[in-house]
């Protein structure tokens, strides 16, 4: 039986060759724990440079949904919740951590992944005009992706507008940066890490997807901001005692912008893709210009494909329609994306 080509997610393949071997060069060295060692400590300086937040707090933690419970419950009061999109991965694919953290995912609704401006104006002013709203949760924070669920992006302005009604309201502004790295190799994009610095509380940088083993880094601007901070990760079982296998992945990342460089050639499949969609007539569901294609195709039509390429199912279109998505990656090959097109145009 002949190989799928998969093309399901972006984190299906191991870790860059960079990172493996100097995982392996650097084995039987004796290090510090919990990311104290030389090696962890020159990874967060790498980041501070490319963030340009020279004192900035950079913590590393192993993966998405670890990171987003452990900073939204830094950053919250215990009677505050967070503002999402009703797509958003704390609100959808989270399996409820952020609520059994006590905090509650307060929604607003999508459109193609994101959140604007005006809507947490709305939410905010609502909660502060009822006269019982110290009987309700209070919004005390944002929570944006970039890129969003569906692969969109947020633009610099649309950044400074959100950021600007947190500073009105109080609130935190916390950004999932998941994929970070295809969001900062797409032509598209204009949100530089340094803009991210300066317009959010908090942020992570994905590394799980894009080109590590495992692990994210969060990006805390204001050192201050979240007292014990290292303390808290512990108390949420989320501290790593051999943090050099963190590290070792950022510093390899963060060396000659490589976290942005293996990210161009996954923007360029996907954009292939795109292109070999539109093509073959195939309507695409979100304009996204990352990595990640969404796509409606007939559901007969599915059935053939899945038999020679993995995907990811979204969700229904409508009774002979699916919605499902390609995501590209830093490891994806040229052969593969060939080949898949091969197969769009032979399904068309």
């Amino acid at each position: 039986m002949t190989e799928k080509i998969s093309f399901a997610s972006d984190y299906m393949e191991g870790a860059h060759p960079n990172i493996l071997k100097r995982l392996a060069d650097t084995n039987w060295q004796k290090m510090p724990g919990y990311g104290f060692d030389e090696i962890s400590l020159s990874a967060k300086e790498r980041i501070r440079k490319a963030c340009e937040t020279p004192n900035a707090e950079v913590e590393f933690l192993i993966g998405g949904t670890q990171t987003n419970a452990v900073m939204i419950d830094a950053l919250l009061a215990s009677y505050q919740g967070v503002i999402a999109a009703d797509t958003g991965h704390i609100s959808v694919h989270e399996a409820g951590a952020i609520e059994f953290g006590g905090h509650k995912v307060l929604t607003v609704p999508a459109k193609e992944g994101k959140i604007a401006a005006d809507q947490i104006v709305a939410y905010a002013a609502d909660y502060h005009n009822d006269a019982n709203h110290d009987h309700m949760v209070m919004p005390g924070m944002v929570y944006l992706s970039q890129p969003t669920e569906f692969g969109t992006l947020y633009s610099k302005a649309e950044l400074q507008a959100i950021h600007d009604v947190c500073r009105q309201y109080d609130m935190k502004l916390y950004v999932d940066g998941a994929r970070l790295s295809y969001a900062l190799a797409c032509p598209e994009n204009d949100v530089t890490m340094a803009d991210l610095a300066k317009l959010c509380d908090a942020f992570y940088i994905g590394g799980t997807k894009c080109g590590a083993l495992i692990g994210e880094a969060v990006v805390i601007p204001d050192a201050k901001l979240i007292p014990h901070l290292f303390t808290i990760i512990k108390q949420h079982g989320a501290l790593l005692a051999k943090g050099r296998l963190l590290g070792i992945q950022f510093d390899e990342l963060f060396k000659d912008d490589l976290y942005v460089k293996i990210a161009k050639e996954a923007i360029d499949y996907a954009n292939q893709i795109r292109q070999c969609l539109k093509e073959n007539g195939y309507q695409l569901y979100y304009s996204s210009p990352t990595n990640q294609t969404f796509f409606v195709i007939e559901n007969q039509k599915m059935q053939e494909l899945a038999q020679h390429a993995e995907f990811s199912f979204w969700e229904k279109y409508d009774e002979n329609h699916t919605i499902v998505r390609f995501a590209t990656s830093w490891a994806s090959k040229k052969a593969d994306v060939d080949q898949l097109c091969e197969l769009i145009a032979k399904l068309a």
